[in-house]
């Protein structure tokens, strides 16, 4: 199988490690794969799945890694560029921090969670389509089941590259064209949210432009954009600003998971509700999505599901 490799140097400091995680956020997560060492998944590049594995060769604060990436036919150079965007994209390798870090260093707050899990970059889903599926599925769920049904709609229309051990593609809007509610209901999907999701798919294969586009927009358009699609709610957009374009002063304040962590590290005795968590992420601004995948971090580390050991 043709293959290719490159190096690719992030901006210091980095961390795969975390910043894997706070992608996959559960051990079941069957497209984004963490061995312990490297990162695999299939990515859709037009019509060809190419499967890339990343690791890190160099540490913390002089990052490097060896991105390695396999097709069924010899890479292009339009492919090649393609799929080293992607990958710097989804795992912000170009996001400077520093400003971050400047304002963490010193607050009695969360100065020591910034510490403990430096070297995480925000992560972004491969596509604004599978990012807002991604709300969908776990809109009013757990995570847990929320993924298990992104994992059943992936083994149903995803595609694989290789072995059976490969990791599962997600599935392209084009393969969900035709698919009926029921399907959907069959693998564990409300009604409603089987209609928003093929609605949604059939918006994205039509391939007009209005959807990818709202990457371009303010957060205020991309907003009402989003809120514009049937199904998609305030928690459902902000999560599709933060994990799909990247908007790091978006916190998923209507999610009661994220606002029981910010009351917990403010030391608030209750949840402080939608409108005032807002107000008190307000001192991080720009950066209060951050602390969303700190939270998520010390979520998993506190349950044994990643290990979050420092490193040099």
């Amino acid at each position: 199988m043709p293959e290719f490799r490159c190096r690719l140097n992030p901006l210091a400091p980095f961390r795969l490690d975390l910043t894997v995680w706070a992608l996959r956020r559960r051990p079941i997560n069957a497209i984004d794969l963490w061995d312990g060492e490297s990162w695999s998944r299939l990515l859709n590049v037009g019509r060809t799945p190419v499967r890339i594995a990343v690791r890190q060769t160099r540490a913390t604060d002089e990052p490097e890694l060896e991105l390695r990436a396999f097709s069924a036919r010899a890479p292009s150079r339009a492919l090649k560029d393609h799929v080293v965007q992607t990958v710097q994209r989804m795992l912000g390798l170009g996001v400077d921090l520093s400003g971050f870090y400047a304002i963490a260093r010193d607050d009695p707050h969360i100065g020591d969670l910034v510490k403990r899990y430096r070297g995480v970059k925000p992560p972004r889903f491969a596509t604004l389509f599978e990012t807002v599926a991604n709300a969908i599925a776990c809109q009013q769920l757990t995570v847990l089941v929320g993924i298990t049904l992104l994992n059943r709609l992936a083994r149903r229309w995803g595609v694989r590259l290789g072995t059976r051990e490969s990791p599962l593609g997600f599935p392209q809007p084009g393969a969900l064209r035709g698919v009926r509610p029921a399907s959907l209901k069959a693998l564990g999907f409300s009604g409603q949210k089987a209609r928003t999701l093929l609605a949604l798919a059939r918006r994205c294969a039509a391939r007009d432009g209005g959807f990818e586009s709202i990457a371009e927009f303010d957060d205020d358009r991309a907003m009402a954009r989003l809120l514009a699609l049937h199904g998609i709610g305030r928690w459902s957009a902000e999560y599709a600003l933060l994990r799909g374009l990247g908007r790091l002063n978006v916190f998923p304040a209507d999610d009661v998971a994220g606002r029981k962590n910010l009351a917990r590290w403010l030391g608030l005795r209750k949840d402080p509700g939608a409108e005032r968590a807002r107000r008190l992420l307000g001192r991080w601004r720009p950066y209060q999505g951050l602390l969303y995948f700190h939270f998520l971090l010390a979520n998993l580390e506190a349950r044994a599901i990643a290990g979050c050991a420092e490193q040099s």
